[in-house]
């Protein structure tokens, strides 16, 4: 295998929604998205669709709090 096909990241299939209006090229994963809301770009109609895409972390993983010495 060469450091190329090393590099690239497994894509998986994913929800997203994509725009309606076929000269905008604007989408959003679903998890960041909703449905109704209108495109980012040019504010037009979004509707769902499917994409290859790699997987995100969605959620960062917070250090417990610390208890304060002095409380």
């Amino acid at each position: 295998m060469s450091e190329e096909q090393e590099a690239k990241p497994e894509l998986i299939p994913t929800k997203i929604y994509k725009c309606k209006n076929p000269e905008c090229k604007a989408w959003v994963r679903e998890e960041f998205g909703s449905e109704g809301l209108p495109c980012p770009m040019c504010k037009g109609p979004m509707m769902r669709s499917m994409r290859h895409l790699p997987k995100v972390q969605n959620k960062i993983k917070r250090q417990p709090k610390k208890k304060d010495p002095w409380a």
